[in-house]
């Protein structure tokens, strides 16, 4: 899904920074470890960003004045080559929450540590991840297991679609808790990948 994007007009010092060319690429500016507070930094650097939408969902409050409906949107950003971001927002209109979310997911926007840590491969290339590693969202834990070039993306619709966007072509997974639940299980993949990046390894990024 492709909207059109404003002239990005940098207001954060670090959004200056990169505007004034201090910066090569988005690798350099996630290893200073600022936060990214504008979507427009992302963007600069990748702008063939791919968007995702994974879910959404009418969520109703009831005020004083009223039930208020809103809708919450899920998404997922990556260009299918080291960086993977994941988003949510609410709002009034589904459009508007869909793109605040892909707003969220760019400035929540990681680099993927790659590798081929299966021991039945050892090609050394980047097709799959270094090591086993996991993450959590509410009740559901995903376990993403490195796996030999060929065996592809053993894992539910929305795992696939969070890894393909990553730049995954090959993994294991195991899961347990509300797994049916996209927002948790979407959340939990991008958490294990994030996760990946707390190890130190000699795999290809």
């Amino acid at each position: 899904m492709a909207y059109e994007q404003e002239e990005w007009i940098p207001i954060t010092g670090l959004g200056k920074q990169v505007a004034a060319g201090e910066f090569t690429s988005l690798k350099e500016v996630l290893e200073i470890g600022r936060p990214i507070k504008e979507s427009g930094i992302v963007d600069y650097f990748l702008p063939d960003l791919e968007d995702e939408v994974l879910d959404i969902n009418m969520v109703q409050r009831m005020t004083d004045s009223g039930r208020r409906v809103k809708f919450r949107a899920v998404v997922v950003v990556g260009n299918r080559n080291g960086y993977i971001g994941y988003g949510q927002a609410k709002d009034a209109q589904v459009g508007n929450a869909i793109k605040k979310a892909i707003s969220n997911a760019k400035i929540n926007i990681i680099a993927v540590k790659r590798g081929c840590g299966s021991w039945e491969c050892g090609c050394g290339e980047g097709h799959s991840i270094p090591m086993r590693v996991e993450g959590k969202a509410s009740s559901v834990t995903i376990t993403l297991i490195p796996a030999p070039q060929g065996i592809g993306l053993v894992t539910g619709d929305i795992g696939k679609k969070v890894l393909e966007l990553a730049g995954v072509t090959d993994i294991w997974t195991s899961s347990f808790g509300q797994t049916r639940t996209t927002i948790n299980f979407a959340k939990a993949t991008f958490e294990a990948l994030k996760n990946s990046n707390l190890m130190r390894t000699g795999g290809i990024e």
